[in-house]
């Protein structure tokens, strides 16, 4: 399990962050982005390393970049009034991967932070990596670009609310109790087939050519599976029924959510996004007033009033 989990680990690191950070928002984020796979070389490194001083320090550089990302998340919500679920979405993929570091340096150390076990604390990092940052990406991404659209607002603004959501439960159940954690996933797996849906009606048409759909369509697709094991071994934490073992989830759960769902959905939404048919960047939109457009108009109506006079003039 351990490999399992270190390969897909370095997948999120390397390039599943970079990729989201170009689609959060190309101009502000390209630095950013550019430069993120020399952040994360550190923290994809000590994976490989055995626990001890060396594997912490190198953990310890990465988690210092994603906190410094996660410092983002407050000064974009504020440059907008009244954040919209899609900003809401954008805020927890940027603090996502803070959560998976700091993780990642207790692991790494040896240490049981909170108590937990180490495994738990492995997992913990992929877990936010995914779940958290490439799920609340995509259900931002979705929003924008399909929370106008009539008949399907709704449910793009209840995804872009519902996987923060479930991913703040999910990570309370952790200190709370398995109910708890159910609850969250419950939440979670709502939010992530909404995004199904949607992306699977509504995104994967606006493909301009096969390859978009066809990846937009696996990425649909396999979060049904995914979320399904999901709440199947939520239930069976919570109960005692029989249900699948960590090194099973990571398996299928965590490998199908990696490959199937994160780079897929990328992977299609950059596409989308070279062609011109994907969302504007996930952020705060630029504020218009109506003084704005009145003077545009009456600018407008000058010229071409101007324009008549020229032309009918001897």
């Amino acid at each position: 399990m351990t490999v399992l989990v270190n390969m897909i680990v370095t997948l999120g690191m390397l390039y599943v962050v970079p990729a989201g950070l170009r689609l959060i928002d190309p101009a502000r984020f390209l630095r950013t982005a550019r430069l993120w796979p020399l952040a994360a070389a550190p923290g994809a490194l000590c994976l490989w390393l055995p626990r001890g001083a060396p594997a912490t320090a190198l953990a310890a550089l990465y988690a210092a970049a994603c906190l410094a990302l996660a410092a983002r998340a407050p000064a974009r919500l504020l440059r907008t009034r009244s954040p919209g679920p899609p900003e809401i979405a954008v805020a927890t993929a940027l603090v996502s991967p803070s959560i998976a570091a700091t993780a990642l340096v207790a692991e790494r150390a040896g240490y049981r932070l909170f108590g937990f076990d180490l495994d738990i604390l492995a997992l913990t990092v992929p877990h936010f990596h995914f779940a958290g940052f490439s799920a609340a990406l995509v259900a931002g991404l979705v929003c924008r670009a399909l929370g106008g659209r009539a008949g399907t607002g709704g449910l793009a603004h209840g995804a872009a609310y519902s996987v923060p959501a479930g991913t703040l439960l999910v990570l309370l159940g952790y200190f709370v109790d398995d109910w708890a954690e159910l609850l969250g996933a419950v939440v979670l797996t709502g939010g992530m087939w909404a995004v199904a849906l949607l992306t699977w009606r509504e995104v994967r048409p606006d493909g301009r050519d096969r390859t978009t759909r066809v990846l937009l369509s696996t990425s649909a697709a396999v979060l049904v599976a995914t979320m399904l094991l999901a709440l199947w071994w939520a239930v069976g934490e919570a109960t005692g029924i029989t249900h699948p073992t960590l090194a099973w989830m990571a398996a299928t759960h965590g490998l199908g959510n990696a490959l199937g769902f994160a780079l897929c959905s990328l992977l299609a939404w950059r596409r989308l996004a070279a062609d011109g048919r994907g969302p504007a960047p996930a952020g705060p939109r630029p504020r218009t007033t109506a003084t704005t457009t009145t003077a545009t108009t009456t600018t407008a109506t000058a010229t071409a009033t101007a324009t008549d006079r020229l032309e009918t003039s001897p």
